[in-house]
């Protein structure tokens, strides 16, 4: 199968946070609110926008308005896709693109 690294990369980046991977595992239990992410951290709601905006832009999460909050959820297949390309390229592989016989 191939791959673009440089399609990963931003989903990588994303990922390289640890308020964002704590945001990532608390919304794999489901969609939730801004104002209930906010409550889990000693941040600025501008801080957790920040935060979000990358998760969004990246397609791990999705967003969407409900009145004045944003309303989040993980991108299941975008996971999947992760999930896929990270056991590809640690794989036993001879196949490898960057290998040199």
């Amino acid at each position: 199968m191939g791959y673009s690294y440089t399609d990963y990369v931003p989903l990588m980046k994303a990922m390289s946070d640890e308020t964002r991977l704590e945001i990532i595992d608390m919304l794999s239990a489901g969609e939730m609110c801004a104002c209930e992410i906010l409550e889990e951290f000693s941040i600025s709601q501008s801080t957790l926008s920040y935060h979000m905006k990358i998760l969004s832009e990246s397609g791990l999460v999705n967003a969407r308005r409900d009145g004045a909050w944003m309303r989040y959820t993980l991108n299941r297949d975008r996971m999947d896709h992760i999930i896929v390309f990270l056991t590809s390229i640690t794989s036993k592989n001879q196949d490898c693109i960057k290998r040199k016989c």
